[in-house]
């Protein structure tokens, strides 16, 4: 039975429509009213996508929107794109959320319909199962099923039972088939793997060790690395390449001590980019529109959240003031009425519906990859994030002419021991 509060959450959209004009974006002075919004917005985003996948519907009831008229080929990658993508910007929630009040009771929701997607998912006689293998693209959405996994071991793994966990261990390592490119997508193998070994099977230290070690050649300096050997002025440092760097460290540590010299100045370079990110958001709420996978919206701020989930903000960036700026670009992207299909679908698109700014590898599964945003639904309502007065941003501070420190550029850091 679905009480009072909970109906409200699940029709979500109450908050949604908060900002009516394209001016300025109001700073809220409530930490509590910026979290009822966030899951307001994780509720309106995530529920046609996991209620149906974990009724099986998921290939019956999404939509296939690929704008470059390629839908029988993305639609084979599309609902794993989905589901890894939402559930890896959701996983925290999932793990350390409320367990009473109306959040709580969706969390519970929200967790119960998590598992049973996963178990239809990778369930070879279900009409649901996914393509962890089949073409170049499983990869890269294996990697991030498998980053919500360990980013939520106790909802996502432990709490499986054994049949599915036996099917989700048999489809990531299926995805070994595929060779990443030379590129973020070592990283996607990596991810893999760290998975494997925190689920306790055999994985392969070589995928790690050689999608670590090239990334660090392509570091370019001021926590900047290449996407491959060249400088790519988009957003991937934080879409893929920082998060899953510091989360394979992480979670392959226990097991081997071999990487463990890169975890500081990794470390290091995340938080720069992360001041860095803090600094893009303009006073207005918008951000540059700038390289590829701009269909990944808010997703763009996957490290900015990671860094405050991990309470690693760097020197000067309040908690605080990251919640202020990501709340205000939330309601920035979500204004737009044709954001959502008339069913709650996402659509294609950065600022609303716009099928032409995406390219051909883009269709409606992979813009779930805005969920990274919400990483900070991790921590407590009590945190300094959640419970702190609000905040402005740097730029909206710098362009009220309220005095700001410079800037500067990070010095190179050593790898440490071990490296």
């Amino acid at each position: 039975m679905i009480t009072t509060n909970r109906r409200q959450f699940l029709q979500g959209g109450a908050a949604l429509g908060a900002v009516s004009s394209i001016g300025d974006i109001p700073v809220s002075q409530s930490g509590g009213d910026d979290r009822l919004f966030w899951v307001e917005v994780l509720n309106k985003v995530a529920a046609p996508v996991l209620r149906a996948a974990s009724q099986k519907q998921l290939k019956v009831e999404m939509p296939v929107e690929a704008p470059h008229g390629n839908v029988a080929d993305r639609r084979q990658f599309t609902y794993l794109e989905a589901l890894g993508r939402l559930l890896s910007g959701m996983a925290p929630w999932l793990e350390s959320g409320p367990d009473a009040g109306a959040e709580g009771k969706l969390r519970e929701q929200y967790a119960e319909w998590s598992r049973m997607a996963i178990e239809s998912g990778t369930d070879p006689a279900s009409p649901d199962f996914l393509n962890f293998n089949h073409g170049n693209q499983p990869v890269v959405d294996t990697a991030f099923l498998a980053l919500a996994i360990v980013r939520a071991p106790n909802q996502l793994w432990h709490k499986l039972d054994a049949r599915t966990q036996r099917n989700v261990i048999a489809a990531l390592e299926t995805s070994r088939q595929i060779q990443p490119g030379y590129n973020n997508w070592l990283l996607f193998s990596a991810m893999v793997e760290a998975a494997l070994a925190v689920m306790g099977v055999w994985w392969d230290p070589m995928r790690i060790d050689y999608a670590i070690r090239t990334t660090e050649t392509w570091y370019k300096g001021d926590g900047v690395y290449g996407d491959g050997p060249l400088l790519h002025w988009d957003y991937y440092n934080s879409f893929v390449i920082h998060p899953m760097l510091l989360t394979i460290l992480d979670a392959i540590a226990p097991f081997s001590p071999a990487w463990t010299g890169f975890q500081p100045a990794m470390m290091v370079r995340a938080q720069r980019y992360a001041a860095i990110q803090e600094r893009l958001i303009g006073p207005d709420a918008t951000f540059p529109a700038i390289g590829r996978s701009l269909c990944y919206r808010f997703g763009a701020f996957h490290l900015l959240a990671e860094m405050a989930l991990r309470r690693k903000l760097p020197e000067g960036v309040s908690p605080e003031q990251v919640r202020s700026a990501l709340t205000a670009v939330m309601r920035r992207m979500l204004q737009p009425p044709d954001t959502f299909d008339p069913r709650g679908w996402l659509r294609v698109g950065f600022y609303g519906h716009q099928p032409s700014i995406a390219e051909p590898y883009i269709s409606t599964g992979s813009c779930y990859l805005c969920s990274a945003a919400w990483l900070p639904l991790g921590l407590a309502a009590a945190e300094p994030f959640w419970s702190g007065a609000a905040m402005p941003w740097t730029s909206k501070k710098i362009w009220s002419g309220d005095p700001v420190g410079a800037d500067h550029a990070l010095q190179p850091v050593e790898l440490g021991p071990g490296r």
